[in-house]
């Protein structure tokens, strides 16, 4: 009975070149009590080996998730190994907006204890208490309402390079992290606001939206199917795309562009650019975004000190990397100080394979200022560039020079020249007005406005 892959990677993609089939990247997940996951994946593997299906698989108690690639002349007969199973009977299918038959060359079907970590020892929590499912349409309208709050639950190197307009995007590496920072930050919002949240296929937003339930928010929503879905229904019903950018997914292409918009930089030069790559130093394999420019003078490289390495003797790079986890056991997330140019923030981290230490610099110009605390971000109105605070302490008047600040945001200086209370210009905001204004950037929910008496750069 076989339950292993028998062919290298490489001899895979050979023989699916000469079979010259087309193949399908699609994604799907179920939540479900499964009673015995080391079973599941054995019927699993044994039913899909037989029929070339590939991809990277995990099932827990809670259910299963999986990203895969399967013959496009055997798609029906895929579904019907899943329709063996009650709880993915109808089960919707993400299929990939760009196709590619190398997305993925083996298959790999791991169990594991849950299958989105999220962190969580509450027995009370149930995963099946989900919040409403939007289609595409009925998401976009939901964007428009004022009283609404879109969360992206994914990772910052995902949302870097796309996110729906005026989404809360949080500068965290996995899921489980954004959970609390999230809950922390919306506190204020659990009854009069609409809790809009999204991921990539919807397996994240499902558990997150359970989760905020669960903690008291009594409105809360999901985009159906994810952005996979989004997109599908966009193209086929000519809907508004209210994302922009490229969608972040986890195979080989590393992203669907969904729009022509470019809205993030090469981390190593700053040009725009929205490619994803991962270094060729098998001791380091940093995700990040590099330019072709970069690429060809880095030679796919995210610093000198990798540089210098891969060209290193074989023998010596081995030495250099022994007792390191690396390989297939790292997938280092995008940060790294010798990236210059990488706009969710810094992580340091020690240079792998390499004894000596890149030098940094922060392209952020750091300022000091003597700032006061005014009040804290509501809203952001992206069509007209319409930024909504709270004052909570001191006057504002036209005139004043504010600092915006937020993990996302950064700092942002600016001159307040209009002011608007409750719809209407006044000349100045008391404590407990709510005033809107122009700004030319988005702010987030996490964003604080001061008041500067006085600036420098440092």
């Amino acid at each position: 009975m076989q339950l292993y892959n028998t062919l290298s990677a490489e001899e895979r993609a050979q023989l699916i070149d000469e079979a010259g089939k087309d193949r399908l990247t699609l994604s799907f997940y179920a939540y479900a009590k499964i009673e015995d996951p080391k079973k599941f994946r054995d019927e699993l593997f044994i039913a899909w080996n037989a029929i070339d299906a590939l991809g990277r698989i995990y099932v827990a108690h809670e259910g299963i998730n999986a990203q895969m690639s399967v013959p496009a002349d055997q798609f029906e007969d895929f579904r019907n190994t899943l329709e063996v199973y009650d709880f993915m009977k109808g089960i919707r299918l993400n299929v990939a907006v760009d196709q590619d038959n190398h997305s993925f060359l083996k298959l790999t079907i791991k169990v594991r204890n849950k299958i989105v970590a999220d962190g969580l020892n509450d027995e009370t929590f149930d995963v099946t208490n989900k919040g409403i499912h939007l289609k595409a349409q009925e998401f976009n309208n939901m964007l428009e309402d004022p009283n609404t709050i879109v969360v992206d639950f994914r990772n910052h190197y995902e949302s870097e390079v796309g996110h729906f307009e005026g989404a809360i995007t949080p500068d965290v590496e996995n899921f489980r992290e954004s959970l609390p920072i999230i809950n922390d930050q919306l506190q204020d919002f659990k009854e009069d606001k609409n809790l809009l949240m999204y991921c990539t296929g919807g397996i994240r937003c499902e558990k997150a939206s359970a989760y905020f339930k669960h903690q008291g928010f009594k409105n809360v929503f999901q985009l159906e199917g994810g952005i996979i879905e989004y997109t599908r229904q966009i193209k086929e019903e000519g809907i508004e795309s209210k994302f922009i950018g490229k969608n972040f997914v986890f195979d080989h292409r590393l992203g669907e562009r969904i729009t022509d918009d470019i809205i993030s930089q090469c981390h190593q030069c700053g040009k725009p650019c929205d490619n994803h790559t991962n270094c060729a130093n098998d001791a380091c394999h940093l995700l990040f975004i590099q330019c072709d420019e970069c690429k060809a003078a880095m030679e796919n490289t995210c610093s000198t000190e990798c540089l210098e390495t891969i060209h290193l003797p074989l023998e010596e790079q081995v030495r250099l990397r022994k007792g390191l986890q690396v390989g297939n056991k790292v997938f280092r997330k995008g940060k790294s100080d010798a990236l210059k140019f990488k706009n969710s923030g810094g992580l340091s981290t020690q240079p792998l394979g390499k004894a000596t230490k890149a030098e940094t610099k922060d392209i952020r110009q750091k300022i000091k200022v003597k700032k006061t605390f005014i009040g804290k971000a509501e809203h952001y109105y992206s069509k007209s560039k319409i930024a909504q605070f709270l004052i909570e302490n001191k006057e504002l008047s036209i005139g004043d020079k504010v600092l915006i600040s937020g993990p996302t945001t950064g700092e942002q200086e600016v001159t307040i020249t209009q002011i608007y209370v409750n719809g209407g210009p006044c000349e100045i905001a008391n404590v407990g007005d709510q005033i809107t204004f122009e700004l030319p950037f988005r702010v987030r929910l996490s964003d604080k406005l001061y008041k500067i008496a006085q600036a420098e750069n440092a």
